[in-house]
């Protein structure tokens, strides 16, 4: 079966105008991260989640098992066999636990988008707060990034500089006094 030259044009507009309708359901997050705050914004609604990425786990059973996370997470201090962490608080790194990061990430994306099996990814600008001695290694910027995918995200973007607005984020114009990492 052959196609005429305008049902091949006609597809091909659709091929192209699916990332754009794809980017319609899908929401930018904007997440800066401290070791003493993690802080997620949906771009699109401006609903926002600040806490301290702590991460409270059960130990000693076959798999740990998360009790809770930021605010949730210091309920537990007292609980036997549960050990209440900041996976960003590391003296030389900002990454000092990356499977209890990426949990604490994963948990803070749901608690902000809430849970629902036809949600799409989300793309994210992942802003790592501060400036290091010589700058953010290849391997932290690589965890931060594999972090966020493993949360969920559909797309990362890493930037260091100023705080984004959401108008910066969403027509995608960063600010010249910041840079991408790579």
């Amino acid at each position: 079966m052959a196609f005429s030259p305008q049902e091949r044009m006609a597809v091909r507009k659709l091929y192209s105008a699916m990332p754009k309708l794809l980017d319609f359901f899908s929401h930018p997050l904007y997440l800066r991260l401290s070791p003493d705050r993690l802080t997620i914004r949906n771009v699109r609604t401006g609903a926002f989640i600040s806490e301290v990425p702590e991460i409270a786990i059960l130990r000693g059973a076959k798999k740990p098992q998360i009790l809770g996370v930021g605010i949730e997470a210091s309920l537990h201090r007292a609980t036997p066999f549960a050990e209440v962490l900041n996976p960003f608080s590391h003296p030389r790194t900002m990454v000092g636990d990356f499977t209890a990061s990426e949990q604490v990430v994963k948990a803070f994306i749901r608690k902000l988008t809430g849970s629902s099996w036809l949600a799409m990814a989300p793309r994210v600008v992942f802003h790592p707060l501060g400036d290091p001695a010589g700058g953010f290694t290849q391997v932290e910027i690589r965890a931060f990034r594999e972090m966020a995918l493993g949360a969920g995200a559909s797309d990362v973007l890493m930037w260091q500089g100023p705080e984004l607005t959401d108008e910066q984020i969403r027509a995608n114009k960063l600010p010249a006094t910041g840079r991408l990492l790579d």
